[in-house]
């Protein structure tokens, strides 16, 4: 394959499936392999059936510090500008369920697991993660992984499904990292596996500006979950994990050529791989105002982007549950706006294809 230019590619050795992807329908391919009907991880299933599922709850938030680095109050504003603009319903919301422990336990070591619930983590530990411990950061981090966890259920059901949160992905199982303290994308793709009766295969496609390197830890000898990264090599994390597939970009990057590289790649993968399930994270971070972020997208590029991700899936047929990952700006009002993006391109995506 030749490289475009301005990019490095890594791969790890896995197990590759030469198999290819067949043009199908939602309730051919997939519901045969779905959850069932009821939705394990929400707090109640009435909800209008014939527009796009959007999981949300007001526990996704915490207080924090006055002018604390991380946007915490991004989240309840996202679901609010999508209705203020009339983009969606209240009743398209689902609200999630609080992750259990048990739940979390799929991903994450219980001594890990008993130190942050119970608030016994270091001083050291809360700096990484740049969080103090609270009980308030515990329980929007358990409604915020329950959240992508229900995205993931409506998706294999539905087709496709949205989060408002989600993509915590630099957490690993032993510590938090990053803003990251559990690793929602993780704890899913491990559930959805271990609970299905077929070997039910994950692809994680990232696109967040920083490597997810939780998460390629995590699954670095799992067959079935492949993790797929674009991100802006010189960047956080400093000490990058290696994910089956590494899109290492240089800094200033701009729409044309970024989305020549996902594109370049992602074909190419759904024929190898064949998921039968994504998981997108839909980071804006690569945005050429984000204060994180090194590369140079405009709000049109990540529409482009989420457009090409959604209808790639969606037109074969592989179920796709998205959510919103990176995004840094004092303004809270554009950075909503612009993590809002995402729900905007799968409304249009659920409007023409008709799901």
């Amino acid at each position: 394959m030749a490289l475009l230019p301005n990019q490095n590619i890594t791969r790890r050795a896995v197990p590759w499936y030469a198999f290819f992807m067949q043009e199908g329908t939602f309730l051919r391919r997939n519901l045969p392999q779905a959850v069932g009907k009821k939705f394990f991880h929400a707090e109640h299933t009435c909800h209008e059936s014939n527009a796009l599922p959007v999981v949300h709850h007001s526990k996704y938030v915490c207080d924090l510090p006055a002018n604390h680095r991380f946007p915490m109050g991004k989240f309840p504003k996202v679901l609010k500008c999508l209705l203020d603009d009339q983009v969606i319903r209240n009743k398209q919301v689902w609200a999630p369920k609080l992750a259990s422990e048990q739940l979390l336990a799929g991903v994450h070591t219980e001594d890990y697991l008993k130190r942050f619930i119970g608030g016994k983590t270091t001083d050291d530990e809360q700096r990484r993660t740049g969080f103090r411990w609270s009980e308030g950061i515990v329980q929007r981090c358990r409604y915020e992984t329950g959240g992508t966890v229900l995205a993931a259920e409506i998706a294999l059901q539905r087709g496709l499904a949205c989060s408002t949160a989600g993509g915590t992905h630099h957490a690993f199982p032993d510590y938090g990292s990053g803003f990251c303290l559990l690793n929602d994308l993780a704890v899913t793709a491990k559930h959805l596996v271990s609970e299905s009766a077929s070997r039910r295969k994950i692809l994680i496609v990232d696109l967040d500006v920083h490597q997810g390197d939780g998460t390629a830890y995590i699954f670095r000898d799992d067959p079935d979950v492949f993790t797929f990264s674009v991100h802006c090599g010189k960047n956080f994390p400093l000490r990058k994990q290696q994910s089956d597939l590494d899109i290492s970009v240089e800094e200033h990057m701009e729409d044309k050529e970024y989305l020549a590289t996902v594109e370049a790649h992602l074909p190419w993968l759904l024929e190898t791989f064949r998921p039968d399930l994504v998981l997108y994270d839909a980071g804006v971070d690569p945005h050429w105002e984000d204060e994180l972020g090194r590369l140079r997208l405009t709000d049109q590029g990540l529409y482009q982007r989420d457009l090409y991700v959604l209808n790639t899936m969606v037109g074969k047929g592989i179920p796709i549950a998205t959510v919103i990952g990176g995004g840094y700006s004092r303004d809270i009002d554009k950075l909503a706006l612009r993590h809002s993006i995402v729900h905007r391109a799968a409304t249009k995506v659920w409007k023409e294809k008709r799901m």
